[in-house]
């Protein structure tokens, strides 16, 4: 849409007018339709500065966010919708009940407007559509299921089951590594305050004794100097690095994929990831192979709730070995994700028919592995934070006690 400056008389006055249209007659025809005065002139504008602000203020009062809904409330809904839809209620009055009774803004705002959609004649997919953003694929591919197999108020609850999952999984990973995170937090603040606190006093005590200073005392004093004269800088050279690779992981797939195969090498971090979400990816792929989904739509929609994006890069691998005639087995053996036992498990399974059975153990055994993980991450990474503690205190003890050592054994 283009914007244009109509000049007009009404009278002997004259007025201005910025109309929005496709192009120079659709504008002059608006102004024509309005019947206000009589044209004088029409010029092409850029999009004038009240527009843009009417824009973001429009953008800043509207309730649905581009990002994804809140998940413990976005279940509850989920959860209210399958009740009422088993009850033999309409999905119209479902939808109508559980938009009235929300208090979260954004899923009422979502949810009101998928209902006016229904009632106008659209499916609950169909309606549900424009919300990929916030709702998920996998919502969307659980609608759409669930009304082609007649089965909606199953296939919600099943997606609220999958939901509320994928939720406890973080919940744990977050709690677990809270006390690990607050240690190493406590231990570089403690180090930067005894740093520009304590070393200064020595300071003047190792210039006048005018020795040869040990490496770690110079290394403290170094470190005093650097917090000292450029402390602020190195805070907001942090701040910006950070917001900077944030940004660009948002939005640049190729430093998002590096970032996501580093993430898999770092100690425990790496590891709780994979296994949470290849337990995710497999369990999601078993509900819907179940379900009766083509395999490799089923694989596809299942890929969508891995967040991390190399490793989605490698189980994609599985729909091209599909495609291309070969077997589920040869496809999980080309990622190079899976170990031996867990592959042959997956061949028997396809050779057998069992192939649900098998996932279901898999899957089990991947989600078993990350709750162990996350429930012994203090344990895990105690001997870190214990090597680092030392090293803290050997550091100070060092750069302050050797200096005197010196000192005394040269007045000796």
């Amino acid at each position: 849409m283009k914007f244009f400056v109509i000049r007009y008389k009404i009278g002997k006055q004259r007025k201005s007018l910025i109309v929005q249209a496709p192009n120079k007659v659709e504008a002059i025809k608006e102004f024509l339709q309005r019947q206000i005065g009589v044209l004088i002139d029409i010029t092409e504008i850029s999009e004038p500065l009240s527009w843009k602000l009417k824009k973001l203020l429009d953008k800043i009062k509207d309730p649905i966010k581009n990002r994804p809904v809140d998940m413990e409330r976005y279940i509850a809904l989920l959860d209210q919708l399958s009740v009422m839809l088993d009850a033999g209620l309409p999905l119209n009055f479902a939808l109508s009940e559980a938009a009235k009774n929300e208090t979260d803004p954004m899923l009422k705002a979502i949810f009101t407007q998928i209902y006016e959609d229904i009632e106008s004649g659209k499916s609950l997919y169909e309606a549900a559509k424009r919300f990929k953003k916030q709702l998920g694929t996998l919502s969307l591919s659980m609608f759409r299921l669930g009304e082609e197999t007649g089965a909606l108020a199953e296939e919600i609850a099943h997606l609220a089951t999958i939901l509320q999952e994928m939720l406890e999984n973080r919940r744990k990973f977050k709690k677990a590594t809270r006390y690990p995170l607050f240690i190493i937090v406590a231990m570089s603040i403690a180090f930067v305050v005894v740093t520009l606190m304590v070393i200064p006093q020595f300071e003047a005590f190792f210039k006048e004794s005018k020795m040869e200073l040990p490496l770690p005392t110079l290394f403290l004093l170094w470190l005093e100097h650097a917090f000292k004269e450029y402390g602020l800088y190195i805070l907001i050279g942090a701040f910006v690095t950070t917001g900077i690779i944030s940004w660009l992981y948002s939005k640049n797939e190729r430093v998002r994929f590096f970032l996501d195969r580093l993430i898999l090498h770092i100690f425990i971090v790496g590891k709780a990831t994979y296994y949470a979400m290849v337990s995710r990816f497999l369990y999601i792929f078993r509900v819907l192979h179940n379900a009766g989904i083509p395999m490799i739509d089923a694989i596809e929609i299942a890929l969508e709730v891995v967040d991390n994006s190399y490793l989605r890069y490698k189980l994609r691998q599985i729909v091209t070995a599909v495609e291309e005639g070969r077997t589920l087995y040869q496809g999980f053996a080309q990622t190079g994700l899976f170990e031996n036992m867990v592959l042959e498990m997956i061949r028997s399974g396809e050779i057998g028919g069992g192939l649900s059975r098998m996932l279901e153990k898999i899957q089990k055994i991947y989600k078993d592995r990350f709750n162990y993980m996350v429930d012994n991450i203090a344990t895990l990474i105690e001997p870190l934070l214990i090597a680092a503690i030392a090293g803290f205190v050997l550091t100070l003890a060092l750069g302050i006690f050797l200096p005197m050592w010196n000192l005394t054994q040269t007045a000796g």
